[in-house]
């Protein structure tokens, strides 16, 4: 089964999310919009990280996820 892993630090304000292992990670690109793209040796792209992200102290942090069958 695939996994998707989101990680909200709210002291760093980034949000991270893998959909590969983050154990694969072999470089990892800024593409200049506050996202940094995480790469395996291959170049495939299996996690992201959004910083300067926040969420309000009266708010909560919701994930949804939508599959499409193939």
């Amino acid at each position: 089964m695939a996994q998707v892993k989101v990680y909200y630090d709210q002291e760093g304000n980034t949000l991270t999310v893998w959909f590969g292992n983050p154990a694969d990670e072999y470089v990892a690109e800024e593409t200049g919009d506050e996202v940094i793209l995480m790469k395996d040796k291959n170049g495939s792209v299996i996690g992201f990280e959004k910083l300067n992200f926040r969420v309000s102290e009266s708010s909560r942090l919701n994930v949804a996820f939508e599959t499409v069958a193939v």
